[in-house]
């Protein structure tokens, strides 16, 4: 019978320590850019509303972390306004929020590549964007005055995740392949962070 009691103590405290030492949950907003009417670049046959979503949905859908949850601002071709989209992240009151979007330029296809990160005028933000540009060797960080940047109350980061006037970006964004790689790279990193 003690030896009974014993077990039922023993696990009884691993039960209880496991509870206590549990990890709070992290949560992360997905942003995807554009939608409905509003097809942001768009250049043969590709629209960035497109593929935001796509890379946003499957950033979520490969996410087996218990401890994170991914939250989408839109989760099929609609428009939620720019102030619905803060309100949302506002209320949610997640840990950080990222934003994605697709880059457009009219120079040559050759000077326009690379991942550009736009970001919040405060430390944190600032912080979560150099570890994103140090890990994606994005090419540039820069500060905005954009709406969801400027109007998130959470540390925010907008990632643009490639040039749609770049042949060679726009194709493998625009596929399934180069989609699920970004998600899965943002994924890891979010996970990271």
């Amino acid at each position: 019978m003690k030896n009974l009691l014993r077990i039922i103590s023993v696990v009884a405290l691993g039960v209880l320590l496991s509870f206590s030492f549990s990890k709070e949950k992290k949560v992360v907003v997905i942003d995807a850019g554009h939608g409905g009417t509003d097809l942001g670049a768009t250049r043969e046959g590709f629209s960035e509303k497109e593929i935001v979503l796509n890379v946003a949905k499957k950033i979520k859908a490969l996410n087996q972390n218990q401890n994170l949850e991914i939250i989408l601002t839109r989760e099929d071709d609609s428009y939620p306004s720019l102030e619905q989209r803060t309100g949302k992240i506002n209320e949610l009151k997640p840990d950080y929020t990222i934003s994605l979007h697709v880059n457009n330029s009219p120079r040559t296809s050759t000077e326009s590549k690379g991942m550009e990160v736009f970001v919040q005028e405060n430390d944190v933000s600032k912080k979560l964007a150099n570890k994103f540009s140090e890990k994606f060797q994005a090419t540039k960080i820069r500060t905005g005055n954009l709406h969801i940047l400027r109007e998130s109350k959470v540390p925010t980061i907008l990632l643009e995740l490639g040039f749609m006037n770049n042949p060679q970006e726009r194709e493998y964004l625009g596929s399934e392949k180069g989609q699920t790689e970004t998600a899965e790279k943002i994924l890891k990193f979010i996970d990271e962070n």
